[in-house]
């Protein structure tokens, strides 16, 4: 799999998140959505924040001093659990910045689409994607609609051995000149998703009495 070349349009959020290098980068995942991004040496990055309202699941997405630098929301009633990324701390369609669809409404394997906000059109092919399995900590996100440019990939453990990671922690390599911002946007993306669909199942069970098949990895 080839790494992403310096001139191509890897910066989505913004340019001061990327480096010429490729890196780790450490998520440590708390109850209810909350996330705490560091580099190897411990250095807080970005933060990840739950947010819902009572129509909206929602994410904010903060710097290490806790600034909103962007806003995620899932879009209600949606067959193929939409979500929409907004610049700073807005919900205005003039500031948003891409969008996320599942490309199939029923689905085993994690798979999310990404349309930078330039897409007026639904048969317009994905800009970036996400793919793998999410239970596993081995999903990989990829440039365009095909699997040859890989910007980033999620591992469970630390081949430098440098790092000790327990259950609730995972690593992302990022790759040369990919803005690690817009990778964290997609991964609390994905996370948010299982979570609603946690919530879900929760809500048959206390209803039906029935457990209902689990969710995709």
């Amino acid at each position: 799999m080839a790494l992403v070349a310096s001139n191509d349009p890897s910066s989505v959020i913004g340019s001061e998140f990327t480096a010429p290098y490729a890196f780790d980068i450490i998520v440590d995942r708390s109850s209810g959505g909350k996330m705490v991004i560091t580099d190897v040496n411990n250095n807080v990055l970005l933060k990840v924040k739950p947010c819902n309202t009572t129509f909206h699941y929602e994410r904010a997405l903060l710097n290490a001093d806790g600034k909103v630098i962007t806003r995620l929301r899932d879009k209600i009633i949606s067959q193929h659990n939409r979500w929409k990324v907004y610049r700073g701390d807005s919900r205005a369609d003039k500031n948003m910045i891409f969008s996320t669809k599942q490309p199939n409404m029923i689905q085993f394997k994690t798979s999310l689409h990404v349309f930078l906000a330039n897409k007026t059109s639904e048969k317009n092919v994905c800009d970036f994607k996400i793919k793998g399995s999410w239970s596993k900590r081995k999903c990989k996100i990829y440039m365009g609609d095909n699997d040859s440019i890989i910007i980033a990939q999620m591992h469970k453990k630390d081949k430098s051995k440098k790092v000790k990671l327990d259950k609730n922690k995972f690593m992302v390599t990022i790759n040369p000149n990919v803005d690690y911002a817009f990778v964290v946007a997609l991964i609390a993306i994905v996370d948010a998703m299982k979570t609603v669909d946690e919530d879900y199942a929760e809500k048959i069970i206390e209803s039906t009495g029935q457990v209902i098949g689990a969710t995709a990895s």
